[in-house]
């Protein structure tokens, strides 16, 4: 056990963390009759955690540590080739959609060409749309102008005017799909009144590519998690990748025979090969060789740092990476979330004067207005139109 956790990068403090809770978990279970084995699930491990109350009657900080430290100890043991239980109880599978629900859904995709990620957004607006239609008597195919206008309402006390023209869309895409079906008489979608938020109100929000630069040049490489980080987030800049299509990268996408990069962008489903430069490939190798846990079944590129080693999948988790290495080149901005670098590489593209509509292939934008707007962000290409002043 010690062994894989000391390929893995674990820190003897962390070692010496995680076996004394191993063995106090142990003592626990002999203490009970029980075998430790059995026990190692997340539901026994927190009844054994709120066990061990400290003089006041909270969880000491210590203790907040015996989850991570017995998950990795489940993981060890699995990577040693030892049957363990499941961690978390055997996911139940979804309930099946409403018959309605299905029929729109089924509408979407095969009729409009919508993705499964944009129809599950709508979906979960329509689900809280219909909660309120039921504190109301009202069903779905029964709805009024008033009850969505109420529902609008109610949604703009406690929503920002974006999220709440998104959650109007989607019932406004709703009541067409009915009036089609032949459910609602009239057709009440255009009439459903939802705040005016445009597009191109808020400008992308780029870095300075210098800025982008210093970002990733301050990166330690010499630690196991600044190869990830430095691997991560140059791959990001050099494509303009958000956090959903880097993370969704798998080791079977990078071709170092061919020098080639495929990439599956989640909203459109889109594939695209690109080039698979240099640095970004001494990076990756780099990362690949050293610095990835080992023993992890994942298959994607990037995997957490932490047992049990699973695919990266929060966007947040590139936000924390980059400002933290932002603060480190002393870089301040007011946004550094999981798309500055796709924003900061799509306006540096327009800068360099790539043609819109190649990086709008490259960033897999459908419309071509999406990329438009990068445009207005280029400074440099920008500075040469502009009409003299007179004096």
């Amino acid at each position: 056990m010690l062994r894989i956790w000391r390929a893995n990068g674990l820190k003897p403090g962390t070692i010496a963390n995680y076996t004394l809770w191993t063995r106090r978990f142990i003592e626990d279970c002999r203490r009970r009759g029980r075998e430790p084995d059995g026990d190692l699930t997340l539901r026994h491990v927190v009844r054994f955690t709120e066990g061990r109350v400290g003089p006041c009657g909270g969880v000491s900080a210590a203790m907040r540590n015996a989850p991570s430290a017995l998950r990795a100890w489940s993981w060890g043991l699995a990577a040693c080739g030892y049957v363990v239980p499941r961690w978390h109880p055997t996911p139940q599978p979804h309930r099946p959609l409403q018959p309605l629900l299905q029929e729109f859904v089924e509408y979407r995709r095969h009729v409009r060409g919508i993705t499964a990620s944009s129809t599950a957004v709508e979906l979960r607006a329509l689900h809280k749309f219909f909660t309120f239609l039921r504190g109301r008597g009202r069903s779905p195919v029964r709805v009024r102008l008033a009850d969505v206008d109420a529902y609008i309402v109610a949604l703009r006390r406690r929503l920002a005017p974006r999220t709440v023209q998104s959650f109007g869309t989607s019932i406004r895409t709703f009541l067409r799909f009915l009036h089609i079906s032949g459910r609602l008489r009239y057709d009440i979608a255009s009439t459903v009144a939802v705040p005016r938020v445009r597009r191109d109100a808020r400008l992308p929000r780029a870095l300075p590519w210098e800025d982008v630069r210093r970002i990733v040049g301050v990166i330690d490489r010499s630690t196991r998690q600044g190869l990830r980080d430095y691997a991560l987030l140059l791959t990001m800049a050099t494509y303009g990748l958000g956090a959903g299509e880097v993370f969704a990268l798998r080791l079977e996408d990078v071709d170092w025979r061919q020098a080639t990069l495929r990439l599956v962008r989640p909203k459109t489903g889109r594939e695209i090969v690109l080039p698979l430069l240099g640095p970004v490939a001494r990076a990756l190798a780099a990362y690949l060789r050293t610095a990835r846990p080992r023993h992890t079944h994942a298959r994607t590129v990037f995997v957490q740092m932490h047992a049990p080693f699973g695919p990266c999948r929060a966007a947040g988790t590139v936000g924390r990476v980059l400002r933290k290495h932002a603060s480190a080149a002393g870089v301040v901005a007011p946004y550094l979330g999981s798309h500055a670098l796709r924003h900061s590489h799509a306006t540096r593209q327009i800068d360099l004067g790539a043609p819109a509509k190649v990086v709008g292939d490259i960033l897999g934008h459908v419309r071509p207005d999406s990329t438009s707007v990068y445009v207005r962000v280029a400074l440099q290409r920008l500075r040469p139109l502009a009409l003299p002043v007179p004096l």
